[in-house]
Parts: structure tokens; sequence; C-alpha cells
């Protein structure tokens, strides 16, 4: 693994923990630092937090693919997955709903960088993710 690479997973890996683990933890200071007011409805407070811990789950095995060298194919996948859906769906917002916050425009930039970080460091020819045993 290169060391464009490990810094690509730790930048998605410590994002999406980061972010994963606050929307999971305190759903209502997150959104509200995007300008969005959540109820108290259990629903909507399960669906936000369902999310946000798989969004953590998946940063931890990002930053374990840095250290397992078995982890590392499943952290690259994780990358690529967590840092191309969610511009996606993002820019489908956009198109559908109109433009959002100047915050959550922010965030898609955010994520645009990560993804065309993660782009960079994972394409073909950049060097070997997987070696050894875990190659098998």
């Amino acid at each position: 693994m290169t060391p464009v690479q490990k810094i690509a997973l730790g930048v998605a890996g410590f994002t999406s923990l980061g972010i994963g683990g606050f929307i999971l933890a305190a759903p209502h200071a997150f959104y509200a630092s995007y300008g969005i007011a959540l109820g108290q409805d259990p629903g909507l407070l399960s669906e936000l937090r369902a999310p946000g811990a798989g969004l953590a789950a998946f940063g931890a095995v990002m930053l374990a693919g840095i250290v397992r060298p078995a982890l590392r194919q499943s952290a690259v996948v994780a990358a690529l997955t967590v840092f191309l859906a969610f511009p996606a769906g993002r820019l489908v917002g956009l198109a559908i709903d109109g433009i959002p916050s100047s915050s959550i425009v922010g965030a898609l930039v955010l994520e645009l960088a990560i993804a065309a970080l993660c782009l960079f460091a994972f394409r073909r020819g950049a060097g070997p993710v997987v070696s050894g045993l875990a190659a098998r």
C-alpha cells in the first residue's frame, strides 16, 4: 500500500467514522449544524441514527484497512462506495429539489474532494493495494 493510498483511506475513514459517530450520538446537534431542526419523533431519529451507524462502521473498516492487509480490499471498496454514493445522492437532490443550504453544498464539495483523492489513490497502476496472503 502506497503512502497516498494510506492517506486516502485515513482521510476517508476518519471523515466517515467522525460524521457517522456524530449522527449516531447526537443527531439533533449534527443536523442543526446544517440548519435542519429535527423533532422528537423516535421513528425519524431511528432512521437517521441507523445510516449514521453504518457510515461509522464503514469508516472503521477504512481505517482498519490501513493496518490490516486482510481488510485492505474491503476498505478500498468501502471508501469508494461511500464517497461516490454520497455526492451522487446529493447531485440527484440538487437536480430534483434545488440548491440546499451552503453547509450542505460545502459537504458536497468535501465529499467530491475525498472521492477524487480515493479515485486517484486507487486508480489502476497506482500500486498494489492488496498483497501477500490478503490477495489469495
